[in-house]
């Protein structure tokens, strides 16, 4: 069993507002707000990169819970943005605080990468194989961005979210969904070195009428299958915690199953769609704003690239 026992997160310093875009690219604040939902979003410094992005959300962590690293004997770092292919991002946290006798792992879900994350570190824990795991998702989408794209660069962000899971007699998982349609990739996906743009450029690519219609059609139905697996429904949900994605696919998902606004936790306005990040950064300020509350039942849902889904109901105990 494990329960979630520490929380932190981390945006960069940079703000790029929309009116900074309007400047940038055939745009304007009131269609992107209306359209996406996004009033600013945080942009990495050009020497800033999503290994720096993870060290810093696990510090505000510490600063939280100044005993919450101790014993961590695992790092699952969920990003699409490594800042290498070798070494991997969760060497570079675990080589940053020192961390010994501690495994390393990345993987690379896109928008789902927190929860596939906490998904990884639930199993691994309740196999015995570990204590105690550390998991980040962050990416620096500003990295793969084109901003002369103005379909993707409207949307994207960068950030981090972390949290801790510990071994316990009880867990505060409750149950856990996940899928993953291969063949619809082609609507959201970053070119790899075959597909270069300049020296080992990435670059993300989405279909934006298709992607949308396919997280409504898809998250509605996959959330609903996690609630019927929970024996529950949406009423009983304290938080819903999507990926934040676009406001327009929030609301519409939310519509769908009966979830009102109150209860959608999300970062999307003033950090835009960091992808990997989003689920974290909006469980963590939620907690250090208090609105999310200990013995509180949350659903935590990430879907994107790839095209994957992963969800998690979960009922907080006490963060240390």
């Amino acid at each position: 069993m494990s329960q979630l026992i520490a929380v932190g997160h981390y945006v960069p310093e940079r703000r790029l507002t929309n009116l900074d875009l309007e400047k940038m690219v055939e745009t304007n604040d009131e269609w992107i707000v209306q359209r996406t939902g996004i009033k600013e979003r945080r942009i990495a410094a050009d020497d800033e990169f999503t290994s720096d992005l993870c060290i810093k959300a696990v510090q505000n962590l510490r600063e939280r819970y100044p005993s919450a690293l101790e014993g961590v004997d695992h790092i699952v770092v969920a990003t699409m943005t490594a800042d290498n292919y070798c070494p991997n991002v969760s060497s570079q946290v675990q080589a940053h605080f020192g961390i010994s006798d501690c495994g390393a792992t990345d993987l690379n879900s896109a928008c789902s990468g927190f929860v596939y994350g906490l998904t990884v570190a639930h199993g691994l824990i309740c196999s015995g194989f570990n204590q105690k795991v550390l998991v980040i998702g962050a990416d620096a989408m500003s990295k793969i961005v084109d901003f002369k794209d103005r379909t993707t660069c409207i949307l994207f962000g960068d950030g981090a979210g972390a949290a801790i899971l510990e071994s316990a007699p009880t867990s505060d998982f409750l149950v856990s969904y996940t899928s993953t349609q291969g063949e619809l990739a082609s609507n959201l996906y970053c070119t790899g070195l075959s597909e270069t743009i300049g020296p080992n450029r990435r670059v993300i690519t989405q279909n934006g009428r298709e992607v949308f219609k396919w997280a409504v059609s898809s998250v509605r139905k996959g959330v609903g299958l996690i609630l019927e697996k929970a024996k529950m429904d949406a009423s009983q949900l304290d938080w819903f915690i999507p990926h934040s994605a676009n406001q327009r696919i929030l609301d519409a998902v939310c519509e769908k199953l009966g979830i009102p606004s109150d209860k959608v936790c999300s970062a999307l306005p003033y950090s835009g769609n960091t992808s990997a990040a989003s689920i974290g950064i909006a469980l963590s300020e939620g907690v250090l704003d208090q609105k999310i509350q200990q013995g509180q039942t949350l659903c935590l849902y990430g879907f994107g690239g790839g095209l994957t889904q992963s969800g998690l109901v979960c009922r907080l105990h006490q963060l240390n």
